[in-house]
Formats: structure tokens, C-alpha cells, sequence
């Protein structure tokens, strides 16, 4: 099943990093990703720009857009996983494992199913294939 792994932190401590502490942690993150990739359970993964580049479009109709996430909580989201487990258990090892890299992050663990629209739900299938590197 996959699994989407959403990083949380407070964004002021994350630029508050020295280019060394920031490089550090990097370097220990990629050391899991090699791992879960040598294992084929890696899949899309990215680091997401600061809040203040983000806006959000929210409201009926059209909408309206507004500068920032407008996040209620004291941490944001700063990036996410894509991880490919058989079980709770497992997506809970790799989050952990991330952790213990990234103390002070939090990672929401979400199951993910890939949205076709037209699709049969079995589709869902072609995300895991793809994380596994299967054609």
C-alpha cells in the first residue's frame, strides 16, 4: 500500500539552520531515501518552498486566492513522502526512521490512492508499479 509521509516543522527553526546544519540533516534524510529506494519503496518525494511564497485558494465559486497557507497550527508542512509499506507497521518504521534524523519534524502518515478520474479504483495499482519501478 502506499503511503504519503508529510514532513511538519516550524518553518522558523528550519531557517534558522546554519547552511551546515541544513546540509547535515540533507545529507542524513538521503541516506534513508537511498535505502527505501535500494528497497523499492521510495517514490515522489520533494522539499516545498517557504509559507511566504505560498497562497491558498479557498471559498466558493471561483474562489478567492490569499497570500500563505494559512496553516493553524505551529508547524508546516515543508515536504512529503511517497513510500510504498505493506503494512501500518512498516510506514511507521520508515517515518520513525526519518525522525530519528529530523527530531523536531512530525510526519503525517496518510494511505494515498491515485486519482484517475474514469478510472477503476484497481488503477491505484499503477502508482505502487511506479514506485516499485515496474512498467
Amino acid at each position: 500500500m502506499l503511503y504519503a509521509l508529510l514532513a511538519y516543522h516550524v518553518e522558523d527553526v528550519v531557517v534558522s539552520w546554519t547552511a551546515d546544519q541544513d546540509t547535515t540533516v540533507m545529507a542524513n534524510l538521503h541516506e534513508i531515501h537511498e535505502r527505501l529506494t535500494a528497497d523499492g519503496q521510495m517514490g515522489p518525494a520533494a522539499r516545498l518552498g517557504g509559507t511566504k511564497g505560498a497562497f491558498t485558494l479557498r471559498g466558493p465559486g471561483a474562489g478567492v486566492v490569499i497570500d500563505g497557507p494559512f496553516a493553524e497550527t505551529k508547524e508546516q508542512l515543508l515536504g512529503f513522502y511517497v513510500v510504498d509499506c505493506e503494512t501500518r507497521d512498516e510506514v511507521i518504521a520508515v517515518a520513525r526512521d526519518l525522525r530519528k534524523v529530523n527530531p523536531s519534524a512530525a510526519y503525517e502518515i496518510r494511505p494515498v490512492q491515485l486519482f484517475l478520474p474514469g478510472s477503476p479504483k484497481e488503477a491505484t495499482h499503477a502508482l505502487s508499479d511506479y514506485v516499485r519501478g515496474a512498467s
